[in-house]
C-alpha cells in the first residue's frame, strides 16, 4: 500500500498531463481551470487507495479515478450556475469568470469526457464500469433535484435531507471505492461492502460540509461561509433547528429562509446563533460521528486485512477532522 500522498501525487501528475487546452480554446480553457483549480481530491485518491486493498497496482486505476474527478468537477461547474455562486476552492467560478453559456457546455464536455476514459479497460472491466458510472450519475442528478426542490418548501425532514445527500454527493464516494474493487477484479461482494463503506463515509462528508458551511473558516474553507443561509438551503442544521427550537426561534428562522435581505451578514450570524442556541450545530456534529461510525463498522465485512482495514479507518478519520 502506498501513502495518501502518493497516491495524490500520482493522480495530480496523471491529470495535468490529461488536462490541456485544445482547441476551440472557449471549450477547453474552462475544463482546465476547472481542473487545476485544486481541492481534495478525495475521490480519485480513494479509487486508488481501494484497487491497491485488493491487490491491483494502483495505476491500473489512474483512468477510472480521473473519470471520477472529471465527472466531479463537471457537477461543481453546473451546480455553481445553479446556486449563482461566485467562489469554488477560492477561485472564481467557472460561469463567473467566463459565462453562464460557457460554464454549461464546457460542463456538458465533461461528462462525455468522463465515460470516454473507460475506453482505456477490456470489454469486462470497461461494461462494469459504465453500468455503474450511469447508475451513479443519474442519482447524483437526482439528489441535486431534490435539493433544488428543498429551497422552496417550508417543511422538509431528517429522511428527505439525508437521501438527498445520499444521492447528492455519498453515492459518488461509494461509486469511487467500487471501481477500484472494480479495476482490481475483486468479488461481487467486497465491492458491495467496499461501495457501503464509501456511501456512508460520504453521508458523514457532506454533513461536515454543511457544518463547515456555517462555522468554517473563510480562510481555509474555500467557498463562501454561509452560502447555505444565503441561498436558504434546508440543511440538516436548519432541520434540526426547527425542531429544537422554541416558536419564536423557529418563526424567526423559517421568515429568514423566506427572504433574501439587503444585509447578508446579519441573516448569517442571527441563523448561526439559532443553530447553537438550540442545540442543532452540537446534533449536526453527532450526525456527523454516527455516520462515520457506520461506515467504519462495515468494514468486518471485507475480506482484507487488518492492516488494511486500519488505513481505511484512519483515512476516514483525518477526513472528518478536516478544517476545509
Amino acid at each position: 500500500m502506498q501513502s495518501i500522498e502518493t497516491y495524490q501525487k500520482a493522480f495530480v501528475a496523471y491529470l495535468q498531463a490529461y488536462a490541456t487546452v485544445k482547441e476551440p480554446l472557449g471549450l477547453y480553457q474552462p475544463i482546465q481551470y476547472i481542473l487545476h483549480l485544486g481541492g481534495k481530491r478525495l475521490r480519485p485518491v480513494l479509487t486508488l487507495l481501494s484497487a491497491e486493498i485488493f491487490n491491483a497496482d494502483y495505476k491500473n486505476a489512474l483512468n477510472a479515478a480521473l473519470s471520477v474527478e472529471v465527472f466531479h468537477n463537471f457537477s461543481l461547474v453546473h451546480d455553481d450556475i445553479m446556486d449563482d455562486a461566485p467562489l469554488r476552492r477560492g477561485q472564481k467560478t467557472v460561469h463567473e469568470k467566463w459565462n453562464v453559456n460557457t460554464g454549461i457546455l464546457s460542463g456538458d464536455a465533461m461528462l462525455i469526457m468522463a465515460y470516454q476514459l473507460f475506453e482505456n479497460y477490456e470489454p469486462a472491466t470497461f461494461q462494469a464500469l459504465a453500468k455503474l458510472f450511469s447508475k451513479t450519475a443519474l442519482e447524483v442528478c437526482e439528489g441535486q433535484q431534490y435539493d433544488v426542490d428543498f429551497e422552496t418548501r417550508t417543511h422538509v425532514s431528517v429522511a428527505e435531507y439525508l437521501k438527498m445527500i445520499e444521492f447528492k454527493t455519498a453515492v459518488l464516494v461509494g461509486a469511487a471505492m467500487k471501481m477500484g474493487a472494480i479495476v482490481a477484479n475483486a468479488s461481487e461482494e467486497d465491492q458491495n461492502h467496499l461501495y457501503e463503506f464509501g456511501k456512508n463515509l460520504g453521508i458523514a462528508f457532506q454533513l461536515q460540509d454543511d457544518y463547515l458551511d456555517a462555522f468554517g473558516n473563510p480562510e481555509t474553507f474555500g467557498k463562501q461561509v454561509g452560502g447555505d443561509i444565503i441561498e436558504n438551503k434546508k440543511t440538516y442544521l436548519y432541520i434540526k433547528a426547527l425542531e429544537f427550537s422554541n416558536e419564536e426561534n423557529r418563526l424567526k428562522l423559517i421568515k429568514l429562509f423566506s427572504e433574501t435581505p439587503k444585509d447578508k451578514h446579519q441573516k448569517i450570524e442571527t441563523v448561526k446563533q439559532i443553530f447553537v442556541e438550540s442545540g442543532s450545530a452540537l446534533a449536526t456534529k453527532e450526525a456527523i460521528q454516527n455516520f462515520t461510525d457506520k461506515a467504519f463498522s462495515g468494514l468486518a465485512f471485507l475480506n482484507i486485512s487488518e492492516e488494511k482495514k486500519h488505513l481505511l479507518r484512519a483515512f476516514g478519520t483525518n477526513l472528518m477532522n478536516r478544517t476545509v
